[in-house]
Parts: C-alpha cells; sequence; structure tokens
C-alpha cells in the first residue's frame, strides 16, 4: 500500500533528539521505524468532530507523533459529555470544544500543531477545509454530517475513517473508492428518515465504547499513512461490547452508487443536500419563552413528552404527559383530539416527529416547542439539568 505523505513534505520532515526518545518504540518497529515516524510528523490529518470518537482518537494520533491535527467542531462542552469525551474535563464545561482538545492534544505532545475549525462542517466550506490535509477521520454524532463528510473525501480522493458508536455496539471501517474500496453511499444511499434511527442521546452510548472505537480509527489512520498492513477498505468490523464479539463484513462497491459509481450523478459538494434535518420545515412550533407563558396562564392544554424514560429520570418539566415517541402511534387513544397538545423532547426533532403524528391523526390544535427541555434549561429555568 502506498503511504499517503507526498515525497517534498516528507523530506523536509526532521526529528529532534527530545522527539527521537518520545518516539522510542516506534523506531523498534521494523514497520515504521525512524522513517515511519517522519512520516507521522509530515502527516496531516483531518478529525470531524471533537466529541466521543474524536476524543481517543485524536489523542492517540496526538502520541503517536502525527504533525497536524485539524479538528471541526463548533459545539461547546457540556456535563453530558464527561461521560466519555476524554479531550475535555469537568473545568472545561462550557468551553468550545475546540479549544479544550486543542489545550489537552497540546498537553499530550507539545510538537503536534492543532488547527481548529470552529464551525459547522457545511458543503459551502467543506472542500476549503479539507484541502491542505491527507486523510479524513469521521467522529460525527449525525447523519448529515456523516454523509458529508463522506462525499467530502470521495470528492476530494481522500480516504475516509469511518467510526459509529450506539448503545453498547459500534462499528469501523475505511472508504476510500480511490483506492479500490466502497464509499459510505455504496452502503446506505441515502440517510434515514427524521426521527427513525435514534441519536446516542436517545438512546444512550457506553461510556467506553467511543474509546474503543475511536482508538480503532486512530489505528487505521496510522497504517494508512504509514503505508503498513492491511486497512479496512472493503471491510466493515462490528464490535459488541456485552458479548465482547467482533465481526468482520465484506463490502464491496456499488456500480450505481449516487458519487462513486460508474456514472455519478453527486458531482461537486454544492449539489448535495440531505433528507435528514433534524426538524421538518412548516410545522406549527412555540418557543420556550411562549411554553412558560402558557404555563403561568395556567390555560389548559396537554403537554406531551416524548422522551425516553431513562431521559425523564434526568430532567422532566413537571405536569407533562410522557409517552415515548416510539410508543405515540400506538397510544393516540390516551390523548383527546379535541384538546390542545403542546409536545417537547430534549432539542426538537422527536417532538416535531411526534407532531407530524398527531396531526395526520386529526390532531387540528397541536404544535412542538423549539429546542426542547435544554432550551427550557438554558433559557429559562437552570436548575433543569441539561444533558
Amino acid at each position: 500500500m502506498r503511504p499517503l505523505i507526498p515525497d517534498d513534505r516528507l523530506n523536509a520532515a526532521s526529528l529532534k533528539n527530545a522527539e527521537k526518545a518520545r518516539y522510542a518504540r516506534h523506531f523498534t518497529l521494523p514497520e515504521v521505524g525512524p522513517e515511519g515516524q517522519r512520516r507521522l510528523k509530515a502527516a496531516r490529518v483531518l478529525c470531524i468532530g471533537a466529541g466521543g470518537l474524536g476524543s481517543p482518537l485524536t489523542m492517540y494520533l496526538a502520541a503517536a507523533g502525527v504533525g497536524e491535527i485539524g479538528i471541526v467542531d463548533f459545539d461547546r462542552v457540556d456535563f453530558s459529555n464527561l461521560q466519555r469525551q476524554l479531550l475535555h474535563d469537568t473545568a472545561d464545561v462550557g468551553r468550545l470544544k475546540t479549544e479544550s482538545a486543542k489545550d489537552r492534544l497540546s498537553a499530550i505532545n507539545p510538537e503536534v500543531h492543532v488547527t481548529l475549525h470552529e464551525t459547522r462542517l457545511s458543503a459551502a466550506n467543506a472542500a476549503a477545509i479539507a484541502e491542505p490535509y491527507d486523510l479524513i477521520i469521521d467522529g460525527t454524532d449525525n447523519f448529515p454530517t456523516r454523509y458529508l463528510s463522506n462525499d467530502l473525501a470521495v470528492l476530494t480522493g481522500k480516504p475516509n475513517v469511518y467510526g459509529s458508536i450506539y448503545r453498547f455496539e459500534g462499528q469501523v471501517s475505511v472508504f476510500a473508492p480511490h483506492l479500490g474500496g466502497p464509499c459510505y453511499r455504496c452502503l446506505f444511499p441515502e440517510p434515514p428518515e427524521p426521527g427513525l434511527v435514534p441519536s446516542c442521546a436517545e438512546g444512550g452510548v457506553l461510556g467506553i465504547l467511543p474509546g474503543i472505537i475511536g482508538a480503532m480509527q486512530a489505528n487505521e489512520a496510522v497504517k494508512l499513512l504509514l503505508g503498513i498492513g492491511d486497512p479496512l477498505i472493503g471491510r466493515l468490523v462490528h464490535f459488541d461490547a456485552l458479548s465482547f464479539r467482533f465481526r468482520e463484513i465484506k463490502l464491496r462497491r456499488d456500480p450505481g452508487c449516487s458519487i462513486c459509481g460508474d456514472s455519478p450523478t453527486l458531482t461537486q459538494l454544492e449539489e448535495i443536500q440531505f433528507a435528514c434535518d433534524m426538524t421538518p420545515p412548516s410545522l406549527p412550533e412555540i418557543d420556550v419563552h411562549q411554553l412558560k407563558a402558557r404555563l403561568d396562564d395556567d390555560t389548559s392544554f396537554v403537554l406531551l413528552d416524548v422522551r425516553e424514560p431513562a431521559e425523564i429520570e434526568v430532567a422532566c418539566l413537571p405536569g407533562s404527559v410522557k409517552i415515548p415517541l416510539g410508543e405515540l402511534s400506538q397510544r393516540l387513544h390516551e390523548l383527546d383530539p379535541s384538546t390542545e397538545v403542546i409536545i417537547h423532547c430534549k432539542a426538537g426533532g422527536r417532538s416535531a416527529k411526534a407532531l407530524q403524528i398527531l396531526l395526520d391523526a386529526g390532531f387540528e390544535n397541536a404544535c412542538h416547542v423549539q429546542g426542547g427541555i435544554n432550551a427550557w434549561s438554558r433559557e429559562i429555568d437552570p436548575t433543569v439539568p441539561h444533558y
């Protein structure tokens, strides 16, 4: 396998005595050695996301001596992140994740240059952000950005080291059509419908799992940068933490893939549109200030909470009727269609889905709450836990 680092950059990379001491255990590996370590120092890696997966993979890449690590993220550290996102600690709550990530990675290895992209990745900015880097690592937690990461990698000819986690299970692969393998769209041509696949916030995730999957992603990235071993191109590894079983699934390229197939229809990032926005448009909605006014007025309506029971244990608005989104269609008889229904969830995605179910069932006086209970916590009552 041909390594990814251009010769001019490799020739310019030299190791100081302190670096030789730091990477001594790499030097004794014939597959790495001094030249391999210079390749790592010359390498540039873009990590999309500084959360559960981004934490371990960037920490291991920094410790391994990858010369430049770019991080794309726009979020701030929340208490609920600390259970699994080891880039950040309690003192970082409220800070931009990119800032706390840079501090942590620089503490691990001051020789590594950390480049911050404090923005939401979009079709408009993705190509410019990715241009200087040798490979892309997908540390995302949502479908729009996952598809964008894939499409960005395909259109720029860079390997995409993919990882995903949910509850007790994780997956790792390398998507690289230019190296003979499939891309993510070969497996899943289109994003799922909104609300169909629960997020980690809805379904939960074992805090240790992203450490395992993220370390596997870092392993694949280093192999690609060094040009050694057998990378996960055309293979996907599934890990079940409860049974501690690994399963390998063979993947093949889809000739009809819309972006890497024989006759692609997606040829520019600007052409890409996603059908899985969290909140469908044109649905009746109110904000948390309007909800508070309604509660203060003590007018008659049903406040419907469509989150999961475990989430309600964390934070709850008093007086709400609790029906999880997955049970709503079967339990509509518990609601009166003639009564006004105001729906909320964690952040607005599930409540929009629930609202559509009610509207389709003939509930004419219903709306949902923008931003959900987390917006209530931020803007109305900070004693309600934000998770």
